[in-house]
């Protein structure tokens, strides 16, 4: 399975952006989908994640309550709705996925920019 990440771009703060996430087949409801992300001189950071199913969702610290993930199971494709969007939310963002009960995500798409300008 390959992700595709896309989506990302200029947006001043205080600004909305959505990235989706395309996965080039569907993977068994018992995989996580997530998102990260990364800005430069700084460590990768958890931002969400979600089942296929829905029935398990996360957040990073940084963004509950601004950002929002879904997911299109007919499109096979995962959504990251980013609100209120601040500078230091400029990063690249990254889509992953992973079996539960693994711990750590094994495949990942490649990232799109996401720069918010103040």
């Amino acid at each position: 399975v390959q992700l595709q990440a896309s989506g990302g771009g200029l947006v001043q703060a205080g600004g909305s952006l959505r990235v989706s996430c395309a996965a080039s087949a569907r993977t068994s409801s018992n995989y996580y989908m997530g998102w990260f992300r990364q800005a430069p001189g700084k460590e990768r950071e958890f931002v969400a994640s979600t089942t296929w199913s829905g029935a398990y969702i996360y957040y990073g610290d940084s963004v509950k309550g601004r950002f929002i993930i879904s997911r299109d199971n007919a499109k096979n494709t995962v959504y990251l709705q980013m609100n209120s969007l601040k500078p230091e939310d400029t990063a690249v963002y990254y889509c992953a996925s992973k079996a539960i009960g693994r711990r750590e995500y094994d495949r990942w798409g490649q990232g799109t920019q996401v720069t918010v300008s103040s």
